[in-house]
């Protein structure tokens, strides 16, 4: 019979795959170099990071920092807490586990799966705020009796577990041959320790570091990022620079488009920093290309794909929560508005914008619609000019109706007195995506402005008709 002993047994040994159809980027098949992909979901926890839990664990407990009964406080993006807790349910400790609230909501969910408390943090904060997950977690273990934090971005046992075991299986997999290893940067363990291991067995192996935009490892400034569990605002002592030849930095819109297509041209379920990774080795690959011409074929490059795309449901494979980051590209992703207002008025013989004015009659108002064979109209308080600062409301065909319906008497009354709100105001330089982003609640229009003045209205019938002549 063949069986494991416990489930920490089966952690590690992950397979390699190659690139096939991602890597069709590349040109001819025949100049590209191997590229095979480090299936680390397949861990038992489903990422990289279940490697560094229970060595973690194991150190304190011979150090005597961690006794039974004791309680395990880590802050985490996700993964490393499930790594963390695996080992933890097995050996009766409890866990405490403090998040950033951009992660997502499943790796939550996973973390209470096993028993394990989670805690959540403001991300947009820097890393010595007392509100930063890195504080909390401290404070939290040094509050509770008998906590022990494992600290993944300062414990070596993160790097040592890489340099006993993603190291030596990446030579043993490629048979020596591997000529580059790429992997997404978090905490650094994961590649200094493969790196490490590698570079004393071939010191000619390059080593690239893929980073996204927005952290400081790669040397850019510190900013909010959407992707998660890699990156960081400070240095991790688990992080050696040496081995890091080249840096390449991702975009969060190009890192979730490649981690989809990964998914549905590979068959392989990918999280949001496995599309990091997977771009930094292509973009590695035809830099050699370039330099080495038809040489570049002997190359083999074995990339880490850190975890699966089952934590990402919500966000990654959310087409609603992709549009509303601006992830996903879209019709008008690359549209302005100004430019479906031009072609709207080619041809048409009406004012920029009509508008009415509080002062006007309203049954003067619903001919101005009849008129321009129009819907609605921002109202100015203004006797003449249409000025932005000027703009107090807005009429519809539609409300007026259902009020001159009820009451005939209301075409004699002022604009004014029977005004709704203002349209919303949006900037004409701005892509369609802004304008449908307001549209698409119950908004019938919008005004573009430019500068001081009004560039005109776009409703939702705008909208349709645009999309109807670019498919013609």
């Amino acid at each position: 019979m063949q069986y494991a002993e416990s489930i920490l047994d089966l952690v590690g040994g992950t397979p390699l795959v190659r690139l096939n159809r991602v890597t069709r980027d590349l040109g001819s098949t025949a100049d590209q170099p191997l590229i095979l992909a480090k299936l680390e979901m397949l861990n038992p926890g489903g990422s990289v990071k279940d490697r560094i839990g229970l060595p973690m664990i194991e150190a304190a407990e011979r150090d005597g920092m961690l006794k039974p009964g004791g309680t395990i406080i880590e802050p985490t993006s996700g993964n490393t807490g499930h790594g963390l807790a695996i080992a933890a349910a097995l050996k009766g400790y409890r866990c405490i586990f403090v998040m950033a609230d951009k992660q997502s909501s499943e790796k939550q969910a996973i973390l209470r799966a096993y028993g394990a408390e989670v805690v959540l943090c403001p991300t947009n904060v820097p890393p010595e705020s007392p509100e930063s997950y890195y504080s909390v977690a401290a404070r939290l273990a040094r509050d509770i009796p008998g906590a022990f934090k494992p600290d993944q971005y300062w414990n070596l046992e993160n790097t040592l577990a890489h340099e006993r075991t993603t190291g030596p299986e990446i030579w043993e997999q490629t048979e020596g041959r591997v000529t580059h290893l790429v992997a997404s940067v978090g905490t650094g363990g994961t590649i200094s320790g493969a790196a490490h291991y590698l570079r004393e067995k071939n010191a000619e192996i390059r080593v690239i570091g893929a980073d996204p935009e927005g952290s400081v490892l790669s040397g850019d400034t510190a900013r909010p990022y959407l992707q998660e569990g890699i990156g960081e605002d400070f240095f991790p002592g688990t992080y050696d620079p040496a081995v890091v030849d080249r840096w390449v930095r991702i975009s969060d819109r190009d890192a979730f488009a490649m981690a989809r297509r990964v998914t549905r041209e590979e068959g392989i379920l990918a999280g949001e920093s496995t599309g990091t990774a997977v771009l930094a080795a292509l973009d590695e690959a035809r830099l050699l290309m370039a330099e080495a011409g038809r040489r570049a074929a002997e190359a083999v490059f074995v990339v880490i794909l850190p975890d699966g795309g089952k934590s990402y449901m919500s966000k990654l494979y959310n087409d609603e929560w992709m549009r509303a980051n601006g992830l996903l590209a879209t019709t008008g992703a690359v549209v302005r508005i100004d430019e479906l207002l031009e072609g709207h008025r080619h041809g048409v013989d009406r004012p920029v914008v009509v508008v009415a004015r509080t002062t006007q009659r309203v049954g003067d108002a619903i001919a101005l619609l009849q008129e321009y064979g129009i819907s609605q109209m921002p109202v100015s308080e203004d006797a003449e000019g249409d000025a932005v600062a000027g703009l107090v409301g807005s009429i519809s065909e539609k409300a007026l109706l259902d009020r001159a319906y009820r009451d005939p008497s209301i075409v004699d009354r002022t604009v004014g007195e029977v005004m709704e709100s203002p349209l919303p105001l949006v900037d004409a330089s701005a892509t369609l995506d802004e304008a449908f982003a307001l549209l698409s609640g119950g908004t019938p229009a919008v005004v573009a402005v430019a500068g001081e003045q009004p560039a005109g209205v776009v409703t939702k019938l705008d909208l349709l008709e645009y999309l109807s002549h670019r498919r013609s």
